[in-house]
């Protein structure tokens, strides 16, 4: 109210209204201004003058497009929270979002974050613990992303920023989703105010949770639960729940106590299943076996490492394995090399780029953008013709109005993401080339968590070893030898 009129209607039953106005100016000194209104059922809120009495801070301001994204941002916040009610959303008189009332969770997030038709890949999962309940909606692999921005966590219908619920959605997904991949999601908190303290943040963005634990592992366990009923499901394993009411996929809910014990899958009545005529009776018992011992909870396969040494003479660099899906482990005349898979790979692509800038890939569909000051824009097209020598086109088409027309082939990532990367090319000392190089050089390379086989991770190894700069292009070292004397020291053997 210090620097914007606000102008607040609100009425409960469409009889009766009653009208809040604050601002500067309003009745001689700031002070709140209650009056009858008439208005439907519903509230309004209308924000004007912005900062209009303190000139100084308008500079500090986004352009229009960029503040009235940000505006629809936070309503987005508050309608995810209550399905129940619509919400609009005007600017300059002119509606720009309407938010019908929905039934669930998972249509109100389907209609503010998705695309059509991809709500078909949405699934809603309801579970319970002491003194609180959740209720997630989670995409299926068919939607998942590159990046985290499009979850979120809601406590009391208000949304926090907390990492370690965020980390539950991932670990309750973990081996159903791509490598480098993040699932999509929503999780909505419902919880006892004596088991959480929201005034840990002046903006109430943050909460501490008497028992944050019991949480997590609620959704992990709920999560982990829906997508093994659904793996399950499609290879034709019994869907039934233990209390004996059929399960359905996309809607299951799993009240206090209801996660059945992995035996449940092999118990139950005999399955019936129809086989085709082309089929062998080799095929049919397989296909039994299978059913009567159903696979164990997916993980990433192992890599088994060669044993002997290598040959056609590459025997001095021996492949030992994979450890943590993070490192590479060669022996190397008597040294033990540790060889960060990303970090490798990032380096050899990156100069990959500079002695062979790589092909340029015309965009279909171009991808707009708009810029949010002067300096975005200037900053732009004096980067403009070296971007294209990089292969990335830029075209301005107005005034803040931008579009991005091609892009270099070995190029990854969402269109967000690759807008963002250009706009933030202007920050720091580095030289912009050679930034956008290395960021191209780090998203296509091999990431943390990618097992590797045997003869991709041995060729690897071979390259990073024969680098003249052991370093990523962020500078981070790309490997670590340990002597063959420092082990025996290590364990008082001479």
């Amino acid at each position: 109210s210090a620097v914007a009129h606000l102008e607040m209607v609100s009425s409960i039953d469409g009889r009766e209204a009653w009208k809040l106005n604050v601002g500067p100016g309003i009745s001689g000194s700031g002070t709140p201004r209650i009056e009858v209104a008439q208005r439907q059922r519903g509230t309004s809120v209308r924000v004007s003058g912005l900062f209009d009495s303190i000139p100084a801070r308008k500079k500090f301001l986004k352009r229009e497009g960029a503040e009235a994204n940000l505006c629809r941002q936070a309503l987005i916040d508050k309608a995810l929270a209550f399905p129940n009610l619509g919400f609009r959303y005007l600017n300059g008189g002119t509606l720009q979002l309407f938010l019908p009332p929905v039934e669930t969770f998972k249509d109100r997030f389907s209609t503010t974050v998705l695309r059509e038709r991809e709500g078909t890949f949405l699934h809603e999962i309801s579970t319970m613990g002491d003194g609180f309940s959740v209720t997630l909606v989670v995409g299926g692999p068919e939607l998942s992303r590159r990046d985290r921005r499009a979850q979120f966590v809601f406590a009391n219908g208000r949304r926090i920023l907390e990492f370690s619920i965020l980390q539950a959605l991932e670990f309750g997904v973990q081996g159903w989703f791509p490598n480098g991949e993040h699932p999509i999601g929503a999780i909505f908190i419902d919880i006892d105010p004596a088991l959480a303290d929201f005034n840990i943040h002046p903006a109430k963005r943050e909460v501490r949770f008497k028992d944050g634990s019991s949480i997590h592992h609620r959704i992990t366990t709920a999560l982990r639960d829906f997508f093994h009923r659904r793996g399950t499901a499609t290879l034709g394993f019994p869907t039934e729940s233990p209390q004996g009411s059929p399960s359905q996929v996309g809607e299951y809910r799993s009240p206090e106590g209801a996660f059945p014990h992995p035996s449940f899958y092999r118990s139950g009545a005999p399955i019936e299943t129809t086989y085709g005529e082309g089929e062998t009776r080799a095929s049919r018992l397989a296909l039994e076996a299978l059913l009567e011992q159903p696979p164990p909870f997916p993980s990433r396969p192992v890599i088994q490492a060669p044993v002997e040494p290598l040959e056609n003479g590459a025997s001095e660099v021996r492949y030992l394995g994979q450890l943590f899906n993070l490192f590479i482990l060669v022996e190397h005349r008597q040294n033990l090399y540790i060889i960060d898979q990303h970090a490798a790979h990032e380096r050899i692509l990156y100069n990959r780029f500079i002695d062979h800038p790589p092909p340029v890939q015309e965009l279909l569909v171009p991808i707009p953008f708009r810029t949010e000051t002067e300096e975005e824009d200037s900053f732009l097209r004096d980067l403009q013709k070296k971007l294209e020598e990089l292969g990335v086109r830029l075209t301005q088409e107005g005034d803040g109005t931008w579009r991005i027309d091609a892009l270099p082939a070995p190029w990854r990532a969402t269109d967000s993401e690759t807008v963002q990367t250009i706009l933030a090319l202007r920050e720091g000392s580095e030289n912009p080339v050679e930034r956008w190089r290395a960021t191209m050089a780090c998203k296509a390379a091999i990431k943390d968590g990618d097992t590797l086989d045997s003869a991709t991770a041995l060729e690897l190894a071979r390259e990073a070893l024969g680098l003249p700069i052991p370093l990523c292009p962020h500078g981070r070292p790309i490997w670590k030898k340990i002597e063959k004397q420092e082990l025996l020291a290590a364990v008082r053997r001479t």
